[in-house]
């Protein structure tokens, strides 16, 4: 039996309309905290939050974007999003002042929130449903990549040309996600007749067959927060500065080197086949993190760190589809993604308050227990049904 095509244009192209999104979202992400007190004299919580509402504005744009393509179809929420963050990223050239920043920031983040939920949703569509975890796999390296390039590009642009230098490229990336999302070609999906319901419904802005995975993965991007935040603040601690500036190169590289294996994998054995090794990895890694006193063993964490953690977030993800009906995609992806957002976001709150109380080394100890949590908390929400699922998926495809 010959594989149907996964790599076909449209979902290269909406592979890096994703990319190029994600990788304005992450150098600005890192810059503009230091732009906001050096531009304007913001204060450092001030600068924090010019940086962070950007997360909070993706998470409402992902709540709310969910329904909407499951109304108007996810090009032209794409589409949508994509102009609107193009024409938003224009007014980073003036100086509009630290709280215009702040709302420019919220607002574009709700427009990549928007983007990313319909890009999530279209490669949902395009891949052939034999080839979902393999598929998913690769369609979310791109954000892997855009995590570990991002930070090096804006630092790197800063450095060596100023912020005006980062609003240029990341005005360059809008254009060519406007560009390639016009080209992306999106299948039909039929929806069966509902009645239309009034007053306020959870299944109106949540796909419930997706929720329960996605707590999963509020639970271990929880976790995974400790390191975006803290790392670099852990290695200046530790004396291992220079090994601490490699660490998402090495998390990166071990991702894409494994991805063309756990995709596959779990499309032939199941999620669990990779989601419990996931985690369990994702444990010990982060217990290695906690324990380093060298710089090797510091790259070591973040080899199995991304072999663990970086394989189970497409796994949910591809999981997260799974379980939903054709029509209900985009909610499914707008779920799973504000477990993911909403992990990375609550997480460095939270932990800054664990931080003086136990250390770096101590606050990893016990996200290493959070984590060994997660891989229980999968298993009562899918992990125990998964078998199940992939029997009818399998019978689904011989027939």
């Amino acid at each position: 039996m010959t594989k149907e095509k996964l790599w076909t244009k449209d979902f290269v192209f909406v592979s890096i309309v994703n990319f190029v999104l994600m990788l304005s979202m992450y150098l600005l992400l890192v810059t503009m905290a230091t732009y906001s007190m050096e531009t304007y004299g913001a204060s450092v919580s001030l600068g924090g939050l010019v940086a962070s509402i950007f997360v909070i504005g993706s998470l409402i744009g992902r709540l709310f974007s969910g329904k909407k393509i499951q109304e108007t179809g996810s090009k032209k929420i794409l589409i949508i999003g994509s102009s609107l963050f193009l024409f938003l990223t224009f007014f980073y050239f003036f100086p509009i002042g630290i709280y215009p920043l702040i709302i420019l920031r919220l607002l574009q983040g709700i427009c990549l929130g928007m983007a990313t939920t319909a890009t999530g949703t279209i490669v949902a569509q395009v891949i052939p449903p034999t080839r979902n975890g393999e598929g998913i796999g690769y369609f979310s390296m791109s954000v892997v990549l855009a995590t570990a390039i991002g930070p090096l590009i804006g630092v790197a642009l800063v450095a060596s040309s100023g912020y005006s230098s980062i609003f240029v490229f990341s005005l360059v990336m809008a254009v060519i996600s406007f560009l390639l999302g016009l080209m992306v070609k999106v299948p039909m999906v039929q929806e069966p007749v509902e009645t239309e319901s009034k007053g306020f419904k959870l299944s109106n802005f949540f796909e419930l067959n997706a929720l329960p995975v996605s707590i999963a993965m509020f639970v271990a991007a929880f976790a995974y927060s400790g390191i975006l935040s803290f790392i670099t603040g852990y290695a200046a601690d530790i004396d291992l500065v220079e090994a601490g500036s490699f660490y998402f190169l090495v998390y990166a590289v071990i991702i894409l080197l494994t991805r063309p294996i756990t995709g596959p994998l779990m499309d032939r054995k199941g999620g669990n086949s990779v989601a419990y090794p996931g985690l369990l990895l994702f444990a010990i890694g982060m217990l290695v993190l906690s324990q380093a006193t060298t710089g090797w063993a510091l790259l070591l964490a973040a080899a199995i760190i991304g072999l663990g953690y970086g394989n189970f977030q497409s796994t949910a993800q591809a999981l997260a589809i799974k379980v939903t009906p054709k029509h209900r995609m985009g909610l499914a992806n707008s779920t799973y993604f504000i477990g993911l957002d909403l992990g990375l976001g609550v997480g460095p709150f939270v932990l800054g308050y664990l931080v003086p109380i136990s250390g770096y080394r101590g606050m990893y100890v016990t996200l290493t227990g959070l984590v060994i949590v997660g891989l229980m908390v999968y298993y009562f929400a899918h992990g125990r049904k998964d078998k199940g699922l992939l029997q009818a998926h399998t019978a689904v495809a011989r027939e």
